[in-house]
């Protein structure tokens, strides 16, 4: 069974998400890189895992989570489903069983929030952890962060982090904002449908979705 070091090691995967994020940047978008892939990667196994799925499902969540962004290699329109279509080739050379590969592209090709759903428990998975990741460290030109709101609003997050509540069955997005840098509005102006597509994948797991920013509920 393939696994996600398998999948983060083969040549084909590295190439691919490296020249995609080189050409986000060209365009001005934030870091889709490595750093991104294996953070999705991880948060979307540790939700499973958390909520007592099994161990290889929990995999197959991580393979799709460092897999999700690799369309933007051909463009960032309709990346999720270009990225699913690349997956499967990839997935297919690494002679991954066609119902998991079929299970990672379905998560792949619905995380975008424009035109995806939960379809899954691992479509789910990805959903909220993709969406969870605000943080500076994404931004590439810190100097010119009053230009671009996106890039503001994630230099200004200092910290997020997505904890599972699997008692309470509660999923909890605990973002630090710098209002120095970003007023707490402007995150919402720009991710408020993350936030609730967001909440619509907690609802699939069976769990209730809140934001917390700064110790504030906020949603």
């Amino acid at each position: 069974m393939v696994t996600l070091e398998q999948v983060r090691l083969y040549p084909t995967v590295r190439a691919l998400i490296e020249k995609a994020d080189k050409q986000l940047g060209v365009i001005g978008y934030t870091e889709h890189g490595e750093r991104h892939a294996g953070l999705v990667a991880n948060i979307s196994s540790n939700i499973l895992k958390r909520l007592g799925r099994p161990e290889r499902v929990a995999e197959l969540a991580s393979i799709a989570g460092y897999l999700h962004d690799i369309g933007n290699v051909i463009n960032r329109q309709y990346h999720a489903q270009s990225g699913a279509v690349i997956a499967f080739t990839v997935l297919r050379e690494l002679d991954t069983p066609i119902d998991e590969v079929a299970e990672i592209i379905a998560a792949i090709g619905n995380h975008h929030e424009e035109q995806g759903e939960s379809v899954s428990d691992i479509s789910a998975a990805i959903i909220l952890a993709d969406k969870s990741d605000v943080h500076r460290t994404r931004v590439r030109a810190p100097g010119t962060i009053q230009l671009d709101i996106h890039d503001r609003v994630n230099y200004a997050a200092k910290n997020s982090f997505l904890r599972v509540h699997e008692n309470q069955k509660l999923i909890s997005l605990e973002v630090t904002i710098d209002t120095s840098i970003s007023q707490v509005m402007e995150y919402f102006e720009i991710f408020l449908s993350r936030m609730l597509v967001s909440r619509k994948a907690a609802n699939f797991l069976s769990c209730s979705f809140e934001l917390m920013i700064n110790g504030n509920k906020m949603l």
